[in-house]
């Protein structure tokens, strides 16, 4: 599918790489220490985080597998939309019980909590873990989005990781995470442009937004279903799986994962970071809204022009289903914006891998490296430290890259179920270390095993149980284990950290009253998502 480029859409993309890079090379003037490479000196603000969150969320594989979805998939269609609702309510319970309790510590590593709450070991453990499944899943998704690229430039695979890959580690060592934030605030708005010009080219070939809507087959137009639980047999996607297991599953990941907490924990208070989750939970179904009515776009242009679906099908080939979106934007666009098209597929890409690239750094920073040693670092030599494990992941990701190529089509299947496999006992364990006094780290370890291994059971032996019931039902498995084995008061007790199990409140300046406000608009937010999906 690969298609001659126009030099002005050439001229487009270069400008682009080098503008990110010029960026990331000002923001490089701005740091002298640890905390301004890995959290901004705490001090950004609460819109350009959210906007990075959002960004972070809206990769590649969701451009292209999300319309394609809504557009193809057997069972498809706008039901996708039942998996935002979950994330207004998820930003509620992390605002009033989480938030608040992370802030205390001026933490960079999220995972700095446990030892401080647990032990060093728990810390160690569940670092360990982060690195393990985000860096795999970071080299599957440099290989699946290179593919992408090389299929619609015909640059070549190696070349295609090269340049994605390489270019992203080069501005993400120099940026940092000031860099991840306003290079994703960039991307993602480069990314809505795009969205919204195929969208009104769509509707424009469809005689209209209504016509284009009306065209579209009735049974994927519905936005609830109700009728499906996920058990025994039914669709994953069914309303209460999504609504459930999305919830446990957004509260982990926005929760206790380093790639996204690293972020809220560079605001200036947690004021600020209640704000960033707050605008989160309101502006992500807008834009996930955005790319599936891409989606329906999409079928409806397919249906009409039976030559488009036969081109992206090829040889019969079903993963060149999910290049719809790319086929439609190469045929559709002038030159020019067909080169601000492939720059919003980097823009897609590059916002997911850069965060994760420097979320592994600092984990790998804080939670490993500091602590061994001797003696203090000077504020300059520990930044150069950080930029060259920053270097050590970049390069790490995109040379596993190269040697996923066997499994990666099951694997990107299979990410979100690897992902469920711990999401929900990670969130047990920084859940009874905040509201409970006496489970210890041995606790911990032996009640995050039993979760992960509960689901890895559910996997092997419930074929029919969706895996989004993975995330509470390991949640579940890892507090009764914890709770069971209760060894008294581990060494450093909640009692050491102020607010930890009883909910005091921390800073000094911080509007308690105002996340309270906040919360009610978002649960009102849900209410009106939940009524208008009724109504489609």
């Amino acid at each position: 599918m690969s298609a001659a480029l126009h030099s002005l859409d050439w001229a487009v993309i270069g400008l682009y790489l080098l503008g990110i890079l010029a960026m990331a090379a000002v923001l490089a003037r701005g740091q002298h220490s640890r905390e301004d490479y890995f959290v901004g000196g705490r001090g950004v603000g609460a819109w350009p985080v959210a906007l990075s969150i959002m960004a972070t969320q809206c990769s590649t594989n969701s451009i292209l597998g999300a319309p394609a979805f809504v557009a193809f998939a057997a069972g498809g269609g706008l039901i996708w939309l039942q998996y935002e609702l979950a994330v207004p309510l998820a930003m509620i319970f992390i605002m009033l019980a989480m938030m608040p309790r992370l802030r205390q510590l001026k933490l960079v590593s999220v995972y700095g909590y446990l030892e401080t709450r647990f032990d060093r070991k728990t810390r160690l453990v569940l670092s360990g873990l982060f690195m393990l499944v985000r860096a795999f899943a970071t080299a599957v998704t440099v290989y699946s989005v290179a593919l992408v690229v090389d299929l619609i430039t015909g640059f070549g695979f190696v070349t295609s990781v090269l340049i994605l890959g390489a270019f992203t580690a080069l501005y993400d060592v120099l940026g940092g995470i000031r860099g991840v934030i306003y290079s994703d605030v960039l991307q993602l708005g480069i990314l809505t442009v795009v969205l919204l010009l195929l969208l009104v080219s769509l509707a424009t070939d469809a005689g209209g937004f209504t016509e284009m809507f009306s065209e579209f087959a009735p049974e994927r137009r519905r936005g609830l279903n109700f009728s499906e639980w996920g058990i025994g047999g039914g669709s994953a996607f069914g309303f209460w799986p999504m609504l459930f297991g999305g919830f446990f599953l957004y509260v982990s990941y926005y929760g206790c994962d380093q790639s996204q907490v690293q972020r809220t924990l560079s605001t200036a208070s947690t004021d600020e970071s209640n704000r960033a989750l707050m605008l989160n939970g309101l502006l992500r179904f807008p834009l996930v809204a955005l790319y599936c009515l891409v989606g329906v776009g999409i079928g409806v242009y397919s249906a009409s022009h039976p030559e488009f679906l036969s081109t992206l099908m090829g040889q019969g080939e079903p993963g060149q289903i999910n290049l719809a979106v790319p086929a439609y934007m190469l045929q559709a666009l002038p030159s020019g914006l067909v080169g601000l098209g492939l720059v919003a597929l980097f823009a897609a890409a590059m916002s997911s891998l850069d965060s994760v690239i420097n979320a592994l750094s600092a984990s790998t920073m804080e939670d490993f490296i500091r602590p061994l040693r001797r003696r203090p670092w000077s504020d300059t030599f520990e930044l150069w430290v950080c930029r060259g494990v920053t270097v050590f992941w970049g390069a790490s990701t995109v040379a596993l890259s190269f040697y996923v190529g066997d499994i990666a089509p099951t694997v990107l299947e299979a990410i979100n179920k690897i992902g469920s496999l711990a999401n929900g006992p990670v969130l047990a364990v920084f859940l009874l270390g905040f509201f409970s006094s006496r489970v210890s780290g041995s606790a911990a370890i032996a009640g995050l095993v039993t979760g992960m291994g509960t689901n890895a059971l559910c996997w092997l032996t419930m074929p029919s149980l969706s895996w989004l019931w993975w995330n509470p039902l390991g949640c579940a498995a890892t507090v009764a284990l914890m709770i069971t084995a209760l060894g008294g008061t581990s060494a450093q007790g909640p009692g050491v950290i102020a607010g930890s199990a009883r909910g005091e409140e921390v800073d000094a300046d911080s509007n308690p009253a105002l996340w309270r406000r906040w919360s009610l608009g978002l649960a009102a937010w849900f209410t009106l998502l939940l009524v208008t999906l009724s109504l489609t």
